[in-house]
């Protein structure tokens, strides 16, 4: 099932009608669907693919060139990238797109690549117009290290495209027969990695899947929170060390530094590499007049699933191994889990703001963040190009939202010296009679719940 990516593959579409060759750079985590959108942006098109390994170059071109002698019969030897494009160009004279998978450990291999792509691309490939893909989920590397690799061969590149998450809108599409709360569950656990979904089975539960393909040790996602930290990042025991403190909720430098008795440079150095993949994030409040009272900055799990393994896997590695996957799940996932998911509740709700789609005409969000105090929060924060604010609170965990809530947030106002010009109340489950009546006689006031988000 193809999800989303419309303005991707319009991108993508925008530089193949482009006059000339053109070469794009698209790049992402693991599982973020990389594949699957260039299997749908070549369907009509004449196209070449490859997978780049981590090999030599002498390897990487004797397996390329045996894949195509055996898919396309060329009888030409072949010693160099260049005679790899060279045969494609001269047996077919049609617009051809190429891609390159992991192209990124070719480039690790050595300048021979690069140096032959360029080479000949100067000498045909604008006469025989060709769109080259050149794909990777070496995103630290893409983002750090790529353009300094390649020198002023990075002039010839006409784009770069990342793929990120998925919003929870197509989450709910994937698992349709899912009721909303366990697909914000699901959301919570995997995120937008679109790759990961397809390892739940739409036909099993939410907790017939968390059994059968988290919990079970002959299963991807038993270890895969193992291999995005040990895939690109060594001493494990470091990273690992700050993830799970990160897990617990401490989330400022200082706290961290007590925690994992490591110097702050230490941290800062180590907590900088697992940002430039994408594992984590620092997190600044919304710039608002109160920035006295508001946090400076703090560290948080960007990648659900991660999060959720050291939130319930890490810390209890020793039960997960000697007790039966339902004892597991009752004792140390069943309890936690809606705590868990009220961690996400509010990205969800985000959203929905940005989204633009039940908001009053008047207002168009166009920066959206979160204030995070010192004493105080504001899980939404929206503002539009004439200044006007929207504000929101989010509540996941609990059955009811009460009007000391909607008072937590006036306080909360006050610390960031902030006035709303709209208030969107969200809730998993109903609002008291007080916050029902006040949102009558204050019509700035939009409760919103489960079932209209």
């Amino acid at each position: 099932m193809f999800l989303g990516r419309k303005d991707e593959l319009q991108y993508l579409e925008n530089h193949y009608q482009k006059p000339g060759s053109q070469m794009v750079v698209l790049y992402g985590r693991k599982h973020m669907g990389k594949t699957s959108l260039l299997k749908k942006f070549v369907e009509s098109k004449n196209s070449v693919y490859f997978h780049a390994r981590a090999c030599s170059e002498k390897e990487q071109i004797h397996l390329w060139s045996q894949e195509i002698q055996f898919e396309n019969a060329f009888p030409t030897k072949i010693n160099r990238y260049y005679d790899i494009f060279s045969q494609f160009i001269e047996h077919d004279p049609v617009k051809k797109v190429f891609i390159i998978d992991e192209f990124h450990f070719l480039v690790k291999a050595g300048t021979s690549f690069f140096d032959d792509l360029i080479q000949i691309l100067h000498e045909q490939w604008n006469k025989k117009n060709v769109m080259i893909i050149l794909c990777s989920s070496a995103i630290g590397f893409i983002e750090h290290n790529f353009v300094k690799k390649i020198g002023k061969a990075a002039y010839e590149i006409s784009g770069f495209l990342k793929l990120k998450e998925l919003e929870f809108q197509y989450l709910k599409e994937y698992f349709s027969n899912y009721s909303k709360e366990d697909c914000m569950k699901v959301f919570a656990i995997l995120g937008g990695v679109v790759g990961l979904w397809s390892y739940f089975d739409i036909n099993l539960s939410l907790k017939e899947n968390i059994l059968s393909n988290i919990l079970n040790p002959g299963c991807l996602l038993y270890s895969e929170a193992e291999r995005m930290v040990g895939e690109e990042l060594r001493e494990q025991g470091v990273y690992q060390t700050l993830l799970s403190i990160l897990a617990t909720g401490k989330s400022k430098l200082n706290d961290i530094y007590l925690e994992s008795g490591f110097s702050r440079a230490k941290i800062s150095v180590y907590l900088k590499n697992l940002m430039e993949l994408d594992l984590i994030e620092k997190v600044h409040s919304f710039d608002l007049e109160g920035n006295e009272n508001a946090q400076k900055g703090i560290y948080r799990i960007s990648d659900h699933f991660l999060h959720f393994s050291f939130w319930f896997l890490f810390p209890h590695q020793s039960a997960l191994n000697l007790v039966s996957k339902e004892e597991f799940y009752h004792r140390y996932l069943e309890p936690d889990l809606k705590k868990y998911t009220g961690v996400y509740f509010h990205k969800i709700c985000t959203q929905y703001i940005k989204s633009g789609k039940k908001l009053p005409r008047s207002f168009s969000p166009k920066k959206v963040g979160a204030w995070i105090g010192k004493t105080g929060i504001i899980d939404i924060v929206a503002e539009d190009e004439t200044g006007k604010i929207l504000l929101g609170i989010c509540n996941f965990e609990k059955p009811i939202m009460e009007y000391e809530d909607y008072e937590w947030l006036l306080y909360s106002m006050k610390q960031a010296k902030v006035h709303a010009d709209f208030i969107y109340l969200f809730s998993h489950g109903r609002f008291d009679e007080k916050l029902n009546l006040e949102s009558k006689i204050k019509k700035q006031i939009r409760l919103v719940e489960l079932k209209d988000l």
